[in-house]
């Protein structure tokens, strides 16, 4: 076997302990040492992601063998004193002969058979082809502006864990082997959110699928008989359960070895891969959906949104009108209440890459914390959205008076291109982040007194926040409106529109009492 790269002993997977380390390990060492890990320590977004689904996946799997079914009370034990390690280590034996990456029958999460069929045997591709960061064909740049017609050698390690996030994040389109076209992985354009715990192991409790009758038929990818062509040119097909859904080999790639000891990599077979077909009644369990035009929506990343703007996608309503939150938070905070930790905060990360289509536009990963309470209480999510809507509200009216008077200091403030060319202005000019960021400066403490249900509080504190954010972002515009006679004048006659808009946000102050009259 080339290269015996087993990834039970390879070092592989970079993790942080807790006492600030950072190093690669592999999967065995991962798990011995879960609660000394503060969590993993990959820097791509869909890596990362990827990484964890793969580690919940094992988890979920080993349970089964180990455990058969096991319930609320298990994982609770399992937070509290951590992960039981020989029925995990009992696993990945058992399962040794599919972790290795070069294996000629079962190379692990590739598919074998690219060696020998007809479409793919005498064609190979750079590795930047399962690179999202990298140039390559078509796609535009991310990040990397290295030519993929000179091929550098790349670590397999590092390739592996991009090989991973490729496998969840590809979007859909061409591939023009075995078949023409194929769908996106699993979490293509989404904001996948992953509760946060204080050790890797609270971490894999939190966010692990509880387990059920299906779960024991919803396969990972390294248990499934290695995908022929046949496999790969049949039609798309449901996932079995998250197991499938966290391991789908959306697309088939088999990594070629520079040399016999498999050190690194530089070219790769590739070809269309086992399709997913998406179900609306079963959800990936990382995604949350918001109310869109057409109906319930995916959550991803937007350019200049900040996802805070969606929080409330995360929590949960009663209606199913508005959003449909991923279940692994519901999962987590079952698991908190059951184990009696003091109501608090909850850490949570969300990442995902962005796409119109084919064409990666950006990666993101944010991190933040979430009352506890929140999350199990429907009044106060819907609180929530009631106040963050007044905060959209109050932009959408300040960027209207504020167009209107970039308009007015045009050239020809009447003509019909004028207003959009406004907008345009003030949309790309410092404002719309002078407002959002003065508000999100202001969320930590709005959290907790919506948690608290204390109303008064809520509703002055949230009026000062928003009246904050409008006087910056008003000056903003001011300073971008240049103090030419015609901006004068434009703003001069605008004020008193932006003041009304204020009115309501300002404290309501004590009239004076008259003075007696001397006549």
């Amino acid at each position: 076997m080339k290269g015996r790269v087993c990834l039970l002993d390879q070092a592989w997977l970079p993790v942080r302990y807790t006492d600030g380390q950072v190093r690669e390990v592999g999967l065995l060492q991962l798990f011995a040492d879960a609660d000394r890990i503060s969590g993993l320590a990959e820097t791509t977004p869909p890596s990362l992601i990827a990484l964890y689904r793969l580690l919940l996946a094992i988890t979920h799997r080993a349970f089964i063998r180990g455990l058969g079914r096991w319930s609320i009370s298990d994982i609770k034990r399992y937070y509290r004193e951590g992960l039981p390690v020989a029925v995990l280590q009992d696993y990945l034996e058992h399962w040794r002969e599919r972790f290795y990456v070069f294996h000629p029958t079962w190379p692990f999460m590739q598919v074998a058979a690219l060696a020998t069929a007809e479409e793919t045997r005498e064609k190979s591709k750079p590795w930047t082809q399962i690179s999202l960061a990298s140039s390559n064909g078509n796609a535009p740049v991310l990040f990397d502006h290295a030519v993929d017609t000179l091929a550098t050698r790349v670590p397999v390690a590092q390739l592996l864990r991009q090989m991973l996030g490729f496998l969840q994040y590809t979007p859909g389109g061409l591939v023009k082997t075995v078949r023409d076209s194929d769908k996106a992985g699993p979490l293509a354009n989404t904001a996948a959110i992953l509760p946060l715990g204080d050790t890797l192991a609270q971490t894999l409790c939190l966010a692990l699928h509880p387990a059920s009758l299906e779960a024991e038929g919803d396969l990972p990818a390294w248990e499934r008989p290695p995908p022929d062509m046949a496999a790969l040119l049949a039609a798309p097909s449901l996932a079995t359960g998250p197991n499938d859904r966290y391991t789908r080999l959306s697309r088939a790639v088999l990594l070629l070895p520079d040399d016999e000891n498999g050190h690194t990599v530089s070219q790769i077979r590739f070809a269309a891969g086992l399709a997913l077909a998406e179900d609306e009644h079963a959800p990936d369990h990382m995604a949350s959906y918001r109310a869109g035009n057409t109906g319930m929506v995916r959550l991803g990343f937007s350019e200049g949104r900040a996802i805070w703007r969606d929080l409330p996608t995360f929590l949960p309503d009663a209606s199913g009108k508005h959003a449909l939150p991923a279940a692994v938070l519901s999962h987590a905070s079952k698991l908190l209440t059951q184990q009696g930790v003091t109501p608090g905060w909850l850490a949570v990360m969300v990442l995902g890459v962005a796409s119109d289509k084919a064409k990666l536009l950006r990666w993101r990963v944010e991190r933040f914390n979430l009352p506890q309470a929140l999350l199990g209480q429907e009044d106060a999510a819907q609180v929530l959205r009631h106040y963050l809507r007044l905060g959209e509200e109050l932009f959408g009216e300040l960027r209207k008076t504020a167009s209107a008077m970039l308009a007015k200091a045009m050239p020809d403030p009447d003509h019909k291109d004028t207003g959009s060319r406004a907008r345009t202005i003030f949309d790309n000019g410092p404002a719309p982040a002078a407002y959002f960021s003065s508000l999100e400066s202001r969320l930590p403490q709005l959290l907790p007194l919506i948690a608290n249900m204390q109303a008064d509080a809520v509703d002055h504190y949230w009026k000062e926040a928003r009246l904050a954010a409008a006087e910056i972002a008003w000056a903003s515009v001011c300073r971008q409106l240049g103090d030419s006679a015609r901006a004068l004048r434009a703003r001069a006659q605008s004020e008193p529109f932006y003041l009304g808009l204020l009115k309501p946000l300002r404290p309501v102050t004590a009239s004076q009492p008259k003075e007696p009259s001397n006549v």
